[in-house]
């Protein structure tokens, strides 16, 4: 199971506001099955099998063009540990417990 960070970013749009955009790409997760998802503040972060995660991040790019953007800027950062299963629960978990040592 992979783990990856996205940032889709309109560019050469009217106005400085993206929030609209990052709202219409998270309504291709929520209709997509097999990936948890997290919102952050500066992007989304996404938990399933790589290839799938992949697909929807591809769809989730044309949106903003499907809105009107211009161009699209989008970064990718992925995590895929094969030596074990793990989870951003888990990733988030780790630290937590060595903040309390």
């Amino acid at each position: 199971m992979a783990i990856v960070e996205t940032t889709i970013v309109p560019l050469g749009t009217a106005t400085t506001s993206i929030s609209h955009y990052v709202a219409a790409c998270h309504r291709i997760l929520q209709e997509q099955h097999g990936i948890a998802y997290q919102l952050t503040p500066m992007g989304t972060i996404m938990e399933g099998e790589l290839d799938v995660i992949l697909q929807t991040i591809r769809k989730m790019h044309e949106v903003p063009f499907q809105e009107g953007a211009l161009r699209v800027s989008t970064t990718i950062r992925i995590d895929d540990r094969r030596d074990k299963n793990a989870s951003m629960a888990e990733k988030v978990n780790a630290v937590q417990e060595k903040l309390t040592k």
